[in-house]
């Protein structure tokens, strides 16, 4: 077949009109009726699909094609021809085919009803299909609308460590990294592990948030924003919960709780609404087979002026709830962090619209959040959204020295695992806040997608680790 530039069917769908074009793309059906046939066929470049026409006449390997099986990949040539009266608008009438790579009929990913467990086992050949073909188009879209959203902004983009000695968190839950030999580790003379001999000379681990990093370039920067993989050891098997997952983190010098919240809402809604636009076929196609809800919530959430409530009085609501006869699996108390049954109540039937809840007892909330003038709350907000409830989460950080001192005392952190960051106030240090979003869990979201394990294009989860 003599070259010609491959068209993409993107680009056809873009600009559909009569033309002689080059395709190439995976079959997805084949139909054949002995002088004519109907092969589907998508490239990746949308969700649509191309369909061609062969008539044997035309096409002289026609019985060679016809015998291809699903997933085999085909260029094809031909002309389209606009078909306004069937339900697409233009199909490709094919005078060559080649047979670029065929597919083994054990292909597993056939035209037939296959569960998301089932894919899960297949992730090499899962986007294939029509769900994940949607899923992974719209976490692009979001992906490049988050990058957008900040730089249009004046933010910097910073790469974070992904390996650290410190644990932002405070929680623990971190990977080692190590080269010692695991089986055998060297040993000091009190029979411990001997971490001077390993590659960083001390504990190493991947990293669970790159706020503290990001914090040290805001102090000089002014506004800046991470987005890249963090990653938790935590022995958790839900649909919420990955070992390795995306994070966007914003830091904002001179910046308060209240601006941090702004910044917050506009993000949010500034990649719904970029989705809602780039994405229209998949989400239309989510919507119809994943959540029938999904649309409606989404431009909600675009359309809606957050509520802004203290935890305190979200605490109230909640216990005023369960006098008037709403029944909670978790009783509501003063002190407790707030379960999801609370965060939907508090956005689907009290506001019924998105809510920052603020002001959190600090027992509940990391070491770096700013102590509240009450001494027991802190200057935290999460973002509760109709659906799933908690989205983001932030705060404004502590920027006094002895309070965020004394905080770290009581908590049991070594200062010395955190001295570059107590450097920052004792250098100029200034009002500053930030929030971290779990990507995922923003896909979950906007494509109604219940399990993280189905937007994340490998996911690492307890006892897995394939592909």
């Amino acid at each position: 077949m003599k070259y010609m530039k491959r068209e993409t069917i993107a680009s056809i769908y873009a600009d559909p009109k009569p033309a002689s074009v080059t395709i190439a793309g995976w079959v997805r059906s084949i139909r054949d009726s002995g002088e004519f046939a109907f092969v589907t066929v998508n490239d990746g470049s949308c969700f649509g699909d191309l369909q061609v026409v062969l008539q044997k006449s035309d096409v002289s390997n026609y019985s060679e094609i016809t015998s291809q099986n699903v997933g085999a990949a085909l260029s094809v040539s031909g002309s389209v021809v606009l078909t306004p009266e069937r339900q697409q608008p233009f199909e490709l009438h094919a005078h060559e085919v080649c047979v670029l790579g065929e597919s083994d009929p054990s292909y597993p990913i056939q035209k037939k009803g296959l569960s998301r467990e089932f894919l899960r086992t297949q992730q090499h050949l899962r986007s294939r299909t029509n769900l994940f073909r949607a899923v992974f188009r719209i976490r692009s879209v979001a992906a490049f609308a988050i990058h957008e959203f900040f730089q249009e902004r004046g933010f910097i983009y910073v790469t974070t460590p992904i390996i650290t000695t410190s644990d932002a968190e405070g929680a623990g839950e971190m990977f080692r990294v190590t080269t010692l030999d695991v089986d055998s580790p060297p040993r000091d003379g009190s029979g411990n592990v001997d971490n001077a001999q390993d590659f960083f000379k001390t504990p190493a681990y991947l990293t669970v948030s790159g706020q503290l990093q990001a914090e040290n370039f805001a102090l000089s920067f002014g506004d800046v924003y991470t987005f890249g993989p963090t990653f938790r050891a935590e022995n958790s098997n839900t649909r919420r919960h990955a070992a390795e997952f995306w994070m966007i983190e914003p830091e904002m010098a001179f910046c308060n709780l209240s601006q941090d919240m702004d910044v917050a809402e506009a993000m949010l809604k500034y990649v719904i609404q970029a989705v809602l636009t780039m994405c229209p076929d998949e989400l239309a196609f989510c919507n119809k087979w994943v959540d029938k809800g999904l649309l409606a919530r989404l431009q909600h959430v675009v359309d809606s002026d957050f509520a802004r409530i203290t935890y305190t009085e979200a605490v109230s609501i909640l216990d005023a709830a369960e006098k008037n006869g709403t029944s909670f699996e978790y009783p509501v108390s003063w002190g407790m962090d707030l379960q999801t049954e609370h965060e939907r109540y508090l956005t689907e039937t009290h506001f019924k619209r998105p809510v920052f809840v603020t002001d959190y007892p600090k027992e509940i909330k990391a070491f770096y959040m700013r102590l509240n003038e009450d001494g027991k709350t802190v200057a935290a907000c999460d973002c509760l959204v109709p659906g799933i409830g908690e989205i983001i989460g932030g705060s404004q950080r502590e920027e006094r020295l002895e309070e965020l001192e004394a905080r770290m005392e009581a908590l049991g952190l070594n200062p010395e695992s955190y001295k570059y960051y107590l450097d920052l106030r004792r250098y100029g240090g200034c009002e500053h806040a930030g929030f971290g979003l779990g990507f995922e869990r923003l896909v979950m979201y906007v494509t109604g997608v219940e399990n993280i394990r189905d937007v994340l294009p490998h996911p690492r989860t307890v006892g897995s680790a394939d592909f």
